[in-house]
């Protein structure tokens, strides 16, 4: 899509996940004509996420790319434009809101959808990356069943790895938490019902340098933090369960954030200013699921087409006049429905 010079629109989208491309779905099918700011990289952690098998509708599984695409391609059909940008900076201090992308568009938006997303937090260290949907994952409840039989390493100390840890006995034959300190930070039940656990074994006052194999893991190399001894630990997967970082940084001082940086909603999906509402993994940080978050995109787009509709401002805004490229940013007219019902009007 050919991003133009200036463009309005009833609902801006930020983000292209499972909860951007939801919202920009139901908005485009209530005759919203949503602009979708995609954001780089695009598509969220589906697009480093190899292998399917617990989004609904496919029983074989699907590439979290080729979901990814899917949802974009559907958004689209329904009128949707999308902008293949991120936003460097907004004001929704007026309405109607104003934002500017990095490759230079002003986008003028009578509603904003937040749904920018989270991103696990990372080791950082050889053979991480490479290795990342080859053994190397940061969700258990996405790829534990691939890991059938196999001993596992979960790198973390606090309640995310302790759930994770035990969720994965369930598959493994052994899990081995390796921990940097000599105390769990996780809250006591958590850290007992883990360390109960008979298939659950803790590496404390242990960090992990790298992460080893080549077409997928075989193990992982741990440094003992007192002595300095390292020493090869082989196991068949890695899980580096040590939080996430919500997408949040455009927002501070701008939206209300909880303490970790998540968006707070004030009423259902709607944010602490009036007219911009939050979807999907910016504001939810218990499940952190594509099908949630694509439930979250369905919500705020249901709540900011019913808040349109109180303002007065129902079907599409009109162009900006004199914006010269807002031709070659529109996608095909879609037919009236409601994003409530789904049915034709």
């Amino acid at each position: 899509m050919t991003a133009a010079a200036s463009l309005r629109t009833r609902v801006a989208i930020l983000g292209s996940g499972p909860a951007g491309l939801t919202a920009a779905l139901y908005t485009a099918r209530a005759n919203l004509r949503p602009v979708v700011i995609a954001g780089v990289p695009a598509g969220g952690q589906l697009m480093i996420t190899n292998e399917v098998e617990n989004y609904p509708g496919f029983p074989e599984g699907i590439q979290g790319p080729e979901l990814i695409d899917l949802f974009r391609k559907q958004a689209e059909r329904f009128g949707t434009r999308i902008l293949d940008d991120s936003v460097s900076r907004l004001d929704v201090k007026h309405r109607p809101f104003r934002l500017w992308t990095a490759g230079g568009t002003e986008i003028v938006a009578d509603s904003v959808i937040v749904a920018t997303g989270a991103q696990a937090k990372w080791l950082n260290v050889p053979g991480e990356e490479k290795l990342r949907g080859k053994g190397v994952s940061a969700c258990a409840t996405c790829d534990g069943f691939f890991f059938k039989g196999k001993e596992l390493i979960v790198a973390g100390g606090g309640d995310t790895a302790m759930e994770e840890a035990t969720f994965l006995t369930k598959f493994a034959t052994k899990v081995t938490i390796v921990h940097r300190r000599d105390a769990f930070r996780a809250s006591r039940i958590m850290a007992e019902r883990a360390q109960k656990n008979p298939k659950i074994r803790v590496m404390w006052n242990s960090i992990i340098e790298e992460v080893l194999g080549d077409a997928s893991v075989t193990g992982v190399r741990v440094r003992d933090t007192r002595t300095g001894q390292v020493k090869d630990v082989a196991c068949g997967g890695v899980f580096v369960a040590i939080g996430h970082e919500p997408t949040t940084s455009l927002f501070r001082g701008v939206l209300d954030l909880d303490q970790v940086g998540y968006l707070k909603s004030v009423e259902h999906t709607r944010t602490s200013v009036t007219g911009v509402f939050a979807a999907g993994d910016v504001h939810d940080h218990r499940y952190r699921q594509a099908v949630t978050a694509a439930g979250m995109g369905c919500m705020a787009a249901i709540d900011a087409e019913r808040w349109l509709a109180e303002e007065g401002m129902e079907g599409p805004a009109e162009e900006t006049a004199g914006a010269p490229a807002a031709e070659a940013a529109r996608a095909p007219p879609a037919p009236r429905v409601s994003a409530v019902s789904g049915a034709k009007g």
